[in-house]
């Protein structure tokens, strides 16, 4: 049922030659009607070459990251349906038809694959960790539309891939990718899918405590844009905190005595409290400016053209019957 439309198998790539011949060929046998694109990373192996022979089309992107692969991706190629999987072979390109039909039959802007057992298959016990402690915070600062955040296996409408911002680097742009869908109340659907190994000699490329601290910023940075008024209200009560900390015996040894002896003391209770003030007053101003910015985000895709009818290839109709017509009556 998806021959009619035009799918973009996307593939960002760094050093996986061991299985990228392998994922494109998958991809080329599940999708035989879609165009495949590796962007390679500045692999140190031969990926590319690899890529190529499999029959993918191959673009270079320098700057290094997986968000500055995705951002080139989305920005370079236009289709109907954009199908974005990793080159490590973990994930099954039998299960791309799946998202796809899901996608069109549900009219949704992303269906993510979230890997059943990732915490038992992740690789590593620190990635296992750290996926289910990332999910939880996600859940907790941004909603619960998303279980699996990390997933790297996703298909989204144009919609989504032409008003995706994009400003991640790194292996944080997934989790963008979920906020981007929760701030703007986007329809999304997950599926639950078979998670792989990494064949032997093929390594992960994250960091368990490194690209744990840039999702946690990622995280903190996240919130600063779409949740302002939480995030400075958080800010602002620390500051309130400790400032009734510092005060509060400053208070009561002026009551008992009528003196105020550890002036500095109360002086940076006062700071503190000014600091909480004004914190609090900008999450307020900020919270308006980011609804007014999320309005103009939606109207932006609400420009953008669904996947409709209107955009599968047309069926030719049948030739309407000529008309018959009767026979003139001639004069007498």
């Amino acid at each position: 049922m998806n021959d009619d439309l035009d799918i973009a198998v996307l593939i960002p790539c760094y050093n996986e030659s061991l299985t990228i011949g392998d994922v494109v060929r998958g991809f080329r046998q599940a999708l035989p009607s879609a165009r495949i694109y590796v962007y390679d990373n500045n692999s140190r192996d031969d990926t590319a070459l690899r890529a190529a022979l499999a029959g993918a089309t191959v673009f270079r992107e320098r700057r290094q990251g997986k968000g500055n692969v995705v951002r080139r991706m989305f920005a370079d190629i236009d289709a109907d349906i954009y199908l974005m999987a990793d080159g490590d072979g973990t994930y099954a390109p039998e299960d791309a038809e799946n998202l796809i039909t899901t996608l069109v039959t549900e009219r949704a802007d992303m269906v993510v694959g979230t890997r059943r057992d990732v915490t038992r298959d992740a690789g590593r016990q620190g990635h296992a960790f750290g996926n289910k402690i990332f999910n939880t915070l996600y859940r907790s600062l941004f909603g619960k539309d998303f279980t699996d955040i990390f997933s790297g296996y996703r298909a989204f409408s144009r919609r989504f891939a032409k008003s995706f911002p994009a400003v991640s680097n790194g292996f944080e742009i997934e989790t963008e990718m979920s906020v981007h869908a929760s701030r703007l109340k986007l329809p999304v659907i997950e599926l639950e899918l078979d998670y792989g190994r990494r064949p032997e000699g093929s390594f992960s490329k994250l960091s368990t405590f490194g690209d744990g601290g840039k999702i946690l910023f990622m995280f903190a940075m996240l919130m600063k844009e779409v949740r302002p008024f939480a995030f400075y209200f958080a800010i602002s009560s620390a500051l309130m905190a400790a400032s009734l900390t510092f005060m509060t015996p400053v208070l009561i040894e002026y009551a008992q005595t009528g003196l105020v002896p550890r002036m500095p003391t109360w002086v940076l209770s006062m700071v503190l409290l000014i600091m909480s003030g004004m914190t609090f007053t900008a999450g307020l101003i900020l919270d308006s400016l980011a609804r007014s910015r999320a309005e103009l985000l939606r109207i932006h895709y609400m420009d953008l053209p669904a996947l409709s009818e209107t955009r599968r290839r047309p069926v030719p109709a049948e030739p309407a019957p000529s008309p018959v017509r009767a026979p003139r009556k001639r004069a007498a």
